[in-house]
């Protein structure tokens, strides 16, 4: 798969993070949905097994950081 593809993911992450630190959580998860959907289309377009495992660590950062959206969601 395409390398920079997962440097597209890898800039999504890094700016859900920054929306949670900024306490901004309306665009951390507006952004979540964004990454998360471009992650379902890799998906949908695998060939190999590393990047299954590659796609999988995104994945579960992907619900790590939805969790702390819903944490941070309950303290605003």
């Amino acid at each position: 798969m395409d390398k920079n593809k997962f440097s597209e993911l890898k800039s999504g992450v890094q700016e859900i993070i920054d929306f949670i630190a900024s306490k901004n959580a309306r665009e951390a998860n507006n952004k979540l949905v964004e990454v998360s959907e471009e992650l379902d289309e890799m998906l949908d377009h695998l060939e190999e097994d590393e990047d299954l495992i590659e796609i999988s660590k995104y994945q579960v950062l992907l619900n790590q950081l939805q969790q702390r959206i819903i944490l941070l969601d309950g303290q605003i």
